[in-house]
């Protein structure tokens, strides 16, 4: 199936590694110009070289999408590396794991910053030129909690929660310029941020980090946790020509976890 994103711009955020770095991998493997970014320059350069091996166009810059003054600026390079930005995935860390009475008021304040802030920044950024041009992606990752939570995730259900009610009011108001707002949300998938909470639970409860994924690979009907190219795989289609009918969706990639009907 081609995709139509040959020449296409795609600003990828939190990609040097994880959901992120697959994310950007695929959509050039589909032919797309990327810019990647993220906090920690050497992973990054990795990155970028990684789609370089892969004969994709990339453009790598360093920074910190939950700060304002860091978004224009990466927005900025953007635009003058390859003119403009067609497709937008919003993607950040996932915040800390633990009960309500764990974190603390600056803690709740954080994870609205680079969850929800940063969504809204990087969306404000590229929207008019989208609009200008009648056309665009805005792909927002958040998460299986969104639908169903997810124990001890409790700063992570509530601000992904809050950025699916963002995209789904968007992709009303953006879609007459051509412009499609949607959710993808990963379920258990192979990246150091499961492996993290796998080891917080365990400690947690007394047991092995292999312990607790054994009991979420018995909680999906695949049997197994996703993978990364996995989840990319959705990314790159709704980002693609033949998604032009798809807004205002949130989309699990999830190996069949959520329970619900809709």
């Amino acid at each position: 199936m081609d995709l139509g994103l040959g020449g296409k711009v795609a600003l990828v955020a939190a990609s040097s590694r994880g959901l992120g770095r697959a994310v950007a991998e695929e959509l050039a493997r589909e032919g797309a110009r990327v810019v990647v970014c993220a906090r920690g320059d050497a992973a990054l350069r990795e990155t970028a070289d990684a789609i370089r091996a892969l004969g994709g166009e990339v453009e790598a810059i360093t920074g910190d999408v939950s700060h304002p003054a860091d978004v224009a600026r990466i927005v900025e390079s953007a635009t003058r590396a390859f003119g403009r930005v067609d497709i937008l995935v919003t993607n950040g860390g996932g915040p800390p794991a633990g009960p309500f009475e764990s974190h603390s008021a600056d803690a709740w304040h954080e994870a609205v910053r680079q969850n929800l802030d940063s969504v809204v920044e990087l969306t404000r950024a590229v929207l008019p030129g989208m609009k200008e041009r009648r056309w665009g992606r805005i792909i927002n990752v958040t998460s299986i909690a969104v639908k169903q939570p997810v124990d001890n995730l409790i700063l992570s259900n509530s601000v992904r929660a809050a950025v699916t009610g963002f995209a789904r009011t968007l992709a009303n108001e953006v879609a007459p310029f051509g412009i499609t707002v949607n959710c993808v949300m990963p379920g258990y998938t192979r990246t150091q941020r499961v492996d993290e909470l796998a080891a917080r639970n365990a400690t947690l409860r007394g047991t092995s980090a292999e312990a607790q994924v054994a009991v979420w690979e018995g909680q999906i009907p695949m049997g197994r946790l996703g993978r990364p190219d996995e989840f990319a795989a959705m990314v790159a289609f709704l980002a693609s020509e033949r998604a032009s009918y798809t807004t205002g969706a949130s989309i699990p990639v999830d190996g069949g976890w959520i329970r619900s009907l809709v």
